[in-house]
């Protein structure tokens, strides 16, 4: 094995495989190393229980994978499948109704409207609103470098499509629902399907959203889709991709030392004792902390980097997760006389009222462990059977949970079992089949746990980084550094963690044209993209 690469990559998830890939087509010699045996980060298939019951315990709905530039300019259509559900997001009530959000917008006010009409008007005219948004601007933002501020402003405000989406981001998301829907159970499902991963952030829907999170409630052109065969078939795809094209895999590679010679990344010393050397680049895709308190060293950094660094802020809550292998799947109270609910991909269970929301979510910001028990569901089998034994079924729940419940991760340990009690009896006034002989299994995954296998996500934080507006578009971690030829290219830079690729896919542009070499793809453009939304929709003169 070589000892000089082009470029060194540390971390073989999504981002360090999608950038290791881009640019070894460009003919540069690049390794990609992992900590691990195992490579994909948060896409992950296991079997924790029986045979043939497979559980993703990380990333589970991945959003338009396969409309993003990546997944089309790396050909992974051929050999990854994604499957797009019809109904994207439930609400079963303990009364029997039951609200479901379907990609067709008129079957989406039909069922608001059962709660309210003036609601479901109001839904008809901010879906329009949002997919021009979502179309014209958005899409195009979470793939390219973020402009500054003052350049963003100026070119939405060419064109009406820009000024409408500049008039929706200075709103806080959670007002927004509560001032335009008066049904608090739609209120409750909107909340629930702008928020990530189907679990309320309260960081994101409290604050005003840069990137305009209050749209992805209202969009149903875009949204969630199923990874067949798993989260890890992704993976694998892009693995193949990345050997494919020349790349060079490598792991049990613990990263000990980012070597800076001169102000310069010049390479990678690992724990074991060897040694790496990068010619052109070392690009992280790991978390924060590690890579400059730990990899690279503060006496290497200037004050104001350091400030940055020890202002970065991780996502203030963790998910304890409840994977559970069925002989049968969930059936939710309310699907005999809607069965859309038994055929939807997120579930919002338990939490019937605003008040038992964020009163669950309140306890988790106090460092406790909630006695309130609401969480997001889903069913990935209804979907793709392979995913469990013929007839079988895997369901799964994240329960909002502070990483250190009273100061320390290890208190969750000797209430495992209780908590997942807890949610299966909370889950089973929902879906009252879920009974003790219908559980073949259950397995729980907490924040200490993904700390422990994944150590970039730190404290619990399975988005590697907050959302908060103070952390995202302009104001995101950033991509180049004080330290030449070493870049940030994971979750802690823009768009931000879930699955998304998309700091890998905007460092393989800023590396390559840094290098002085023309991208083989075309980049996306968002100024180009907002130049255009002006052209079809200019704005009216201001008098």
């Amino acid at each position: 094995m070589s000892d000089t690469y082009d470029g060194l990559i540390i971390g073989a998830g999504q981002h360090g495989l999608i950038l290791g890939t881009y640019l070894s087509r460009l003919g540069l010699k690049i390794a990609v190393l992992e900590r691990r045996l195992q490579f994909g980060g948060g896409l992950s298939t296991i079997e924790p229980g029986p045979p043939g019951f497979y559980q993703n315990p990380h990333s589970i709905n991945h959003f338009n994978i396969t409309e993003t530039p990546w997944y089309k300019d790396l050909g992974l259509s051929a050999t990854v499948d994604y499957v797009t559900p019809q109904y994207e997001f439930a609400q079963p009530h303990l009364d029997g109704s039951s609200l479901v959000i379907s990609r067709d917008a008129e079957e989406t006010i039909a069922s608001i409207a059962q709660f309210s009409k003036k609601d479901a008007e109001t839904f008809r005219e901010w879906n329009l609103r949002s997919e021009k948004i979502s179309n014209a601007i958005f899409l195009a933002e979470r793939y390219s470098e973020p402009l500054a501020e003052a350049e963003r402003v100026a070119l939405l405000e060419k064109s009406e499509i820009g000024r409408d989406f500049l008039q929706i981001i200075e709103r806080q998301p959670l007002d927004l629902v509560k001032e335009l829907f008066e049904n608090e159970k739609v209120q409750l499902l909107m909340l629930f399907k702008l928020s990530l991963f189907g679990t309320v952030l309260y960081d994101a829907v409290s604050e005003k959203s840069p990137m305009g999170a209050a749209v992805r409630g209202f969009d149903l052109s875009a949204g969630y889709q199923v990874c067949v065969g798993g989260s890890w078939n992704l993976a694998r795809g892009l693995m193949e991709q990345f050997i494919r094209a020349g790349g060079t895999f490598i792991n049990k590679a613990e990263a000990a030392r980012i070597v800076v010679d001169g102000g310069r990344a010049t390479g990678i010393e690992l724990t074991d004792g060897r040694s790496l050397k990068a010619r052109q680049f070392v690009a992280s895709c790991i978390d924060v902390p590690q890579t400059w308190n730990k990899l690279v060293g503060r006496d290497q950094l200037p004050a104001d980097y350091l400030e940055k660094i020890d202002n970065f802020k991780q996502t203030a809550w963790g998910l304890f997760g409840v994977h559970l292998a069925l002989k049968e799947a969930p059936r939710y109270i309310g699907s005999d006389a809607n069965p859309a609910l038994h055929k939807s991909l997120k579930y919002n269970v338990g939490a019937e009222t605003m008040e038992d929301l964020f009163g669950l979510h309140q306890q988790v910001a106090e460092g406790r462990i909630p006695d309130l028990v609401s969480f997001g569901t889903g069913n990935i089998t209804a979907f793709d059977p392979s995913q469990a034994p013929e007839g079988g079924s895997t369901a799964y729940a994240w329960y909002a949970m502070p990483y250190a419940p009273d100061g320390d991760p290890e208190n969750i340990e000797p209430v495992k079992e209780e908590i997942t009690r807890k949610v299966i009896d909370k889950w089973r006034e929902y879906a009252p089949n879920l009974t003790d002989d219908n559980i073949v299994h259950a397995w729980t995954y907490t924040p200490n746990d993904y700390t422990k296998e994944i150590t970039n996500m730190v404290e619990g934080d399975i988005f590697v980084g907050s959302f908060g507006g103070d952390q995202s578009m302009w104001n995101h971690f950033g991509y180049r550094t004080p330290i030449s030829n070493l870049y940030m290219a994971g979750s802690p830079t823009h768009p931000g963690g879930a699955i998304s690729g998309g700091a890998g896919y905007i460092v393989s542009r800023i590396i390559a044209e840094d290098l002085g070499l023309k991208p083989w793809w075309t980049p996306i453009d968002v100024r180009a993209a907002m130049e255009e939304a002006a052209r079809q929709s200019p704005a009216a003169p201001t008098v």
